[in-house]
């Protein structure tokens, strides 16, 4: 197996993570709504996320976007990933790690639920909402 480095990402790593944000877009079937200039292929896979806080869990790590290269999966990369990032989690405290995979895509279902994930959707019933900008004004202009 081929050896490869997870590392913090830096300011130098931009137009290699917008590369693989517009083949995560491809992959979701939402490439249009990404837009970017490619220019080598030397970082295969990416992992953004933030911190932030539930009241009834505590402090999570939530993974707002992974993806590893089609051509690079399989390899044990992504596992990696969610490694460090389970020590990240862990270092920092955190009591669970978030994240959305689209219904369709049974593959990473697969691998979060191989690796422990619970589907809070269909276990507890949870369902995701969003208010576009448009309304958020809306509300915010009321009296």
């Amino acid at each position: 197996m081929a050896k490869f480095v997870i590392r913090p990402a830096t300011a130098a790593d931009c137009s290699d993570i917008l590369r693989l944000i517009k083949e995560l877009a491809k992959y979701e079937y939402m490439e249009e709504q990404v837009m970017l200039t490619e220019k080598g292929h030397s970082i295969v896979g990416f992992a953004m996320y933030y911190f932030t806080y539930d009241p009834w869990i505590g402090k999570l790590l939530y993974l707002e976007d992974f993806f590893v290269m089609s051509d690079y999966r399989g390899f044990g990369i992504g596992s990696e990933i969610l490694k460090n990032l389970s020590q990240v989690a862990m270092k920092c405290r955190c009591r669970s790690m978030h994240f959305l995979v689209a219904e369709w895509n049974e593959p990473s279902i697969n691998f979060y639920k191989r690796r422990g994930a619970s589907d809070l959707s269909s276990e507890e019933g949870w369902r995701l909402f969003k208010i576009d900008k448009e309304y958020l004004l809306k509300m915010a202009a009321e009296e």
